[in-house]
């Protein structure tokens, strides 16, 4: 069966072209105009990807990314963000409510493609190594967190950050490097993201997120992840 795709934009001419070139690549895909279409299509015909314009009627693609991830049975379905709002406060807006990337107008619609299929390869490749903490609990094979003994969302760009950094505990690396590491392929993710996921995963994970004990800045240099003692 060919993979679900749900587009939210509200310009029929982008739509039937993001539709087209998706369908090319093999994937089924269903439009939404308006934001408030999305969650109810979503929950009759789960989607591998949401790909969300952001100013569209019923609703900003903003909310309904917020509304994703808060949803138990949707959370942690991958999100991209595909709009004209390309400032750097606009993609870390869209990061921070957890999308997993972010396109601009005008887009090639190779670069598209691209981007869809290696955002989904984020969750075709488990990772089998279990990793505990005092605080947290890795679990690779169903890329699954545990922390203090409650699961917690996460999507799998946050998963497959945290999971680097916490298998190589005690050293640096630089934003560069976890760009190469964990996004692989999407040279277009700027060294911001790696901020912006950092800061939302010690929301998670960090009982004092001010404070970590776990997710540490080296400055000048990049983060490290630190073994509790």
């Amino acid at each position: 069966m060919k993979q679900n795709i749900i587009v939210l934009e509200d310009d029929a001419d982008i739509g039937n072209l993001v539709r087209h070139h998706l369908q090319l690549a093999g994937f089924n895909v269903r439009i939404c105009t308006a934001g408030d279409q999305v969650l109810p299509l979503a929950r009759k015909q789960p989607p591998v990807l949401f790909l969300l314009d952001i100013m569209v009627p019923g609703g900003s693609g903003y909310e309904v990314c917020r509304q994703i991830r808060e949803s138990r049975d949707l959370s942690r379905v991958p999100i991209i963000f595909l709009t004209a709002k390309a400032s750097e406060e606009d993609r870390v807006r869209g990061l921070d409510l957890g999308a997993d990337d972010y396109i601009t107008k005008p887009f090639g619609t190779r670069e598209l493609t691209a981007r869809v299929r290696a955002v989904l390869r984020r969750f075709e490749q488990p990772l089998t190594t279990r990793i505990t903490t005092p605080d947290f609990e890795l679990h690779g094979d169903s890329m699954t967190l545990i922390v203090r003994g409650a699961p917690t969302d996460v999507t799998a760009t946050e998963f497959r950050l945290l999971h680097f950094l916490a298998s190589h505990p005690g050293r640096v690396y630089t934003r560069d490097q976890v760009l190469d590491a964990v996004w692989r392929d999407l040279s277009f993710v700027t060294q911001r993201s790696v901020d912006v996921y950092i800061r939302r995963l010690r929301e998670k994970i960090e009982q004092n997120p001010e404070d970590p004990r776990y997710l540490k800045t080296v400055r000048g240099a990049g983060y490290k992840f630190e073994a509790a003692k």
